[in-house]
């Protein structure tokens, strides 16, 4: 359960967070949520907010060519891990040097987490997953750090890369038929509402990254809560009409 807990908060840090809020700006969180969305994305160990972003609009922006980070062209392996192993192809820095990310650096939260990533990378990945159990209820600290830090952080990576790799080659495509990103259930539940991507590329700007009240979708469900609270505003949403009306246009007829 706990190394469960911590899955799901790295989930949030990546999905709620650098997803959602900072790449697209789809909703505005206040400062307490910010904070806490900063130090699950350090749990989640896949480069600062900063840097996230950046990739991922560029991924976005130039989606399936050589300037996309992640390009599914070349194949699962490269979309999956492979573009990790290797250099940037040189149109993904002279593409990407066309946009502009100033608004990531003029948010106090996130230049701190890239202050200090390395550091509470240390503390939120590895140090607090092994501690809370051994302190709390007597855990070995083997088990805990084989348990609720690595197993659970290679877990995470890999059902985070699954949205860059299956998510491109695997499912229908109800929304647009002329670009590669699909819905995949598999990923939707693994990556806790993220599977639904030919949605998303399609409306890149709702909050939701699916079509509202469609199935499963926990990261949904989070930020609801959180404006509920009073901590999440101004969410974007795609109105059903152009939803509709894009699903007559360019979808493959499978919704």
């Amino acid at each position: 359960l706990s190394a469960y807990f911590c899955f799901l908060m790295t989930a949030l840090g990546v999905t709620a967070g650098a997803h959602r809020l900072w790449s697209h700006r789809s909703y505005k969180a206040k400062l307490p949520l910010r904070i806490f969305l900063a130090a699950a994305n350090s749990m989640a160990f896949q480069n600062d907010i900063y840097e996230w972003s950046r990739d991922h609009r560029v991924h976005h922006k130039y989606s399936e060519t050589d300037a996309d980070p992640h390009n599914a062209r070349r194949g699962f392996f490269f979309s999956h891990i492979g573009w990790l192993f290797v250099r940037k192809h040189r149109d993904v820095i002279e593409k990407g040097k066309n946009l502009d990310f100033t608004d990531l650096l003029d948010d106090p939260v996130v230049r701190f987490q890239r202050k200090y990533y390395k550091s509470s990378v240390v503390l939120m990945c590895f140090v607090i997953p092994t501690f809370v159990p051994w302190y709390l209820w007597g855990e070995s600290l083997w088990n805990a750090y084989f348990l609720a830090s690595i197993l659970r952080y290679t877990i995470s990576l890999n059902v985070t890369w699954l949205v860059n790799s299956a998510a491109h080659m695997y499912g229908n495509r109800p929304y647009d038929k002329y670009i590669n990103p699909r819905q995949n259930t598999f990923v939707t539940l693994g990556a806790i509402g993220e599977g639904f991507h030919n949605y998303h590329h399609t409306f890149p700007f709702d909050y939701s990254a699916s079509e509202l009240g469609l199935k499963f979708n926990p990261t949904t469900w989070f930020i609801d809560f959180m404006f509920w609270l009073g901590l999440v505003t101004d969410r974007k949403q795609a109105p059903k009409e152009m939803i509709q009306a894009r699903k007559e246009r360019t979808g493959d007829g499978s919704a």
